[in-house]
């Protein structure tokens, strides 16, 4: 769909939905309104809770209303995504310096995503149209041609690093929701996850137990780095 029909899209009204109590708004919504009270819900409620009965609410208006802006859910996932694409920077490609470059990237997209939990499931398995979703595409594409990356290898790897990126994100939203569970909170402490392990039977699990403290090593971003080194260290071979 290119931008003309995209946006034709985004304003065709589909029928209206039963409202139980109707809500009439004096000041108009906007998309941008939308994206911002979106991301807020997710901020203070976690991605799963955001519905676009629940956006509505917050909107103080009617469901129905908010189809004039956008399509459906999957369209307002495309403009959360791109909205946070908007806040990533893109180096001027070096050659002597792209690893750093691609990593620096993929680093800013995990903050964007940390700031609101679950979003980065928003952009799992999504084909990026929107124009701030194939700039940061571009950007990261640039990068590794520029550090001798073949063409394919290229495109390939940056769906391999989006993935991980957003799959790292999603992860630790799980996990951060899993401390307000006491039954599993040890999940979440490696100290406990550690005396766990080390305390299987060596008989059964010689290598987990051995080597308990080396499995549930690492703190902030460690094992993000350690894996995004891989892949780049991985491209950089081919």
């Amino acid at each position: 769909m290119n931008p003309r029909e995209r946006r034709a899209a985004r304003h065709q009204l589909p029928p209206p939905e039963a409202d139980a109590k109707p809500r009439r708004r004096k000041v108009p919504i906007t998309v941008e309104q939308v994206v911002d009270t979106a991301l807020g819900v997710i901020a203070a409620e976690g991605y799963e809770s955001l519905t676009m009965r629940r956006l509505a609410a917050a909107l103080d208006t009617g469901p129905a209303s908010l189809y004039a802006h956008v399509v459906n859910k999957a369209d307002l996932d495309e403009l959360l995504i791109a909205r946070l694409c908007a806040g990533i920077r893109l180096p001027d490609p070096d050659p002597a310096a792209w690893r750093e470059q691609i990593r620096s990237v993929c680093a800013d997209l995990r903050d964007q995503f940390l700031k609101y939990p679950g979003v980065s499931r928003a952009a799992l398995a999504m084909v990026p149209t929107d124009l701030e979703t194939v700039r940061v595409s571009e950007g990261m594409l640039a990068i590794l041609l520029a550090g001798g990356v073949a063409p394919r290898a290229a495109g390939w790897a940056i769906d391999a690093m989006l993935l991980y990126v957003a799959a790292y994100c999603l992860e630790i939203s799980v996990m951060e929701q899993r401390r307000v569970d006491d039954d599993a909170a040890w999940v979440v402490d490696p100290d406990e996850l550690r005396r766990r392990l080390a305390a299987l039977p060596v008989a059964t699990f010689p290598h987990t137990a051995r080597y308990a403290a080396e499995l549930t090593s690492g703190a902030g971003h460690d094992r993000f780095d350690f894996t995004l080194g891989l892949l780049v260290d991985g491209v950089a071979s081919r």
